[in-house]
């Protein structure tokens, strides 16, 4: 499992650790982290001059510190600098030879001196920074040549510390050097990837409390996933009840329901019209049609594009899903459903919604535009309004714990998938795998983001690096689950 934890954690961490510490000393093992990553690019890329971008934080005194170190060590180094800079930092890289560039030196110094750079270290700003470019900087990232390689110091300048974003004409990074742990604008979608290969230097910080967001790891699979025992049988391990599928999209039903029994659910009852019923009895005979008890239900995936014309059995179904005391997993037409009914009517009984941006959109009636520059303020709004766990889908795929988590609970952050994922019908396969995890007994948050893990890797299982179609990531589950859970 990777933890990423909040700037205040990280602050009080920090200063925790510098009252049993020599003053200083905590910079200087960061310090250390920065020049030793440096100079091993330095090497990896026969680079000969590496210049900083220094603010006036101690990501900038870090910057400064590393570069005088280089110095030290021959390599060719500049700094760019406001008239505001640590100024230990300052007195060691004019003792070490580093050349310093005040941004206000009249002429195009600074621009020169960024321009020759092979390496940048962009020191501007730290976690506790706003998500802009500061004025002064501005210029400076502009200048940084495009085939130069950057290194963020903690987070590359104008993204947003909680991961929400950032400046569009802030840096991304080639690579993002942190400090002991992770924080979320390295795991988050809005930032994830600005930040490049993060690399973490330990500098002895232990944080207290729980992470701000977690990612699962594929070690992770084999701690969580529902594995029958020898006195399991069809109904111990878990009955899903799948209402999905149309005479519009007669495949959606197959889809969903194919990806519950390959994920290993006990047995799916499913509930659709006709020719997606026979549809489903040919591919997934095993499936059994019609109402019943169940421990889970999915609800969504292709249904009726205008509700009017709902199958009256899969209304039925729904009504009857809904009013019960089980997990329900609402996905696709489902989430139009759910809007018709308002989004003020609250199940007390563990919920997962898996909108798509376009999705989340259409609940908050907000611009697609909105949701994608902010997937994650829009989930946690969807899961505020609605009291659900809201798993809003993407490259990186957020799980926002609902109502019924535990106060404090961190967000879930996968991104697993290649980019061969992103066909239709793919999340008609998550649909099914995540309702077959909570009719095994899996909280939603955790049904949602191990889905997600899986549906991931079984699509580039299926076909790595290549193209892949929905149906081979469902009949690929039982292998990719197989082979996790042996790790």
């Amino acid at each position: 499992m990777i933890e990423a934890w909040a700037t205040p954690q990280v602050y009080a961490a920090e200063e925790a650790l510098m009252a049993t510490l020599a003053e200083g000393e905590l910079m200087a093992r960061a310090v250390d982290g920065l020049a030793a990553v440096t100079a091993v690019r330095i090497e990896d890329r026969a680079a000969e001059r590496v210049v900083g971008l220094i603010g006036t934080g101690n990501n900038g005194a870090d910057a400064l510190y590393a570069l005088a170190r280089l110095s030290a060590g021959g390599v060719a180094t500049a700094a760019v600098t406001t008239d505001r800079v640590h100024d230990g930092a300052l007195q060691a890289a004019r003792s070490a030879g580093v050349v310093l560039i005040d941004a206000a030196s009249p002429g195009n110094t600074a621009a020169e001196a960024i321009g020759e750079a092979d390496i940048v270290l962009d020191g501007v700003l730290g976690i506790g920074g706003r998500p802009e470019v500061p004025e002064f900087a501005r210029d400076w990232v502009e200048t940084i040549p495009a085939d130069a390689y950057i290194i963020a110091v903690d987070l590359p300048t104008g993204a947003d510390p909680n991961g929400r974003g950032g400046d569009p004409g802030g840096v991304f990074a080639d690579e993002t050097v942190t400090f002991s742990v992770l924080k979320p604008v390295h795991l988050l979608p809005g930032t994830e990837t600005r930040c490049g290969r993060v690399t973490v230097v330990d500098i002895g910080l232990t944080l207290d409390g729980d992470p701000a967001v977690v990612r699962l790891e594929r070690d992770d699979v084999a701690d969580r996933w529902p594995v029958p025992g020898p006195t399991d049988h069809k109904y111990t391990r878990g009955v899903l009840g799948v209402i999905a599928g149309s005479d519009d999209f007669p495949g959606a039903g197959v889809l969903t329901t194919m990806a519950a029994v390959c994920a290993g659910v006990g047995m799916v009852r499913y509930v659709g019209p006709r020719r997606p019923s026979d549809h489903v009895l040919t591919a997934v005979p095993e499936a059994v049609h019609g109402v019943g008890p169940v421990q889970a239900w999915v609800i969504g995936s292709g249904l009726a594009e205008d509700l009017s014309r709902l199958d009256p059995d899969q209304r039925a179904a729904i009504e009857t899903a809904l009013d019960s005391d089980v997990p329900v997993l609402i996905d696709a037409g489902g989430l139009d459903l759910l809007k018709e009914l308002g989004l003020g009517v609250r199940r007390d009984r563990p919920t997962l919604l898996t909108p798509h941006a376009g999705e989340c959109a259409r609940l908050l009636d907000v611009p697609r535009a909105a949701v994608e520059a902010d997937p994650i303020g829009h989930a946690e709004r969807l899961a505020e309004q609605s009291g659900a766990t809201v798993l809003i889908k993407g490259a990186v795929t957020v799980v926002v714990p609902g109502s019924s988590a535990a106060e404090g609970a961190p967000l879930l952050a996968q991104a697993d998938g290649p980019p061969w994922l992103a066909t239709a019908g793919t999340g008609d396969v998550l649909a099914g795998l995540a309702g077959a995890l909570l009719a095994g007994g899996l909280p939603p948050a955790i049904a949602g983001a191990l889905a997600a893990l899986v549906h991931g890797v079984a699509a580039d299982d299926a076909n790595p690096g290549g193209p892949v179609r929905a149906r081979d990531v469902a009949e690929q589950i039982p292998r990719t689950v197989a082979r996790l859970l042996r790790r």
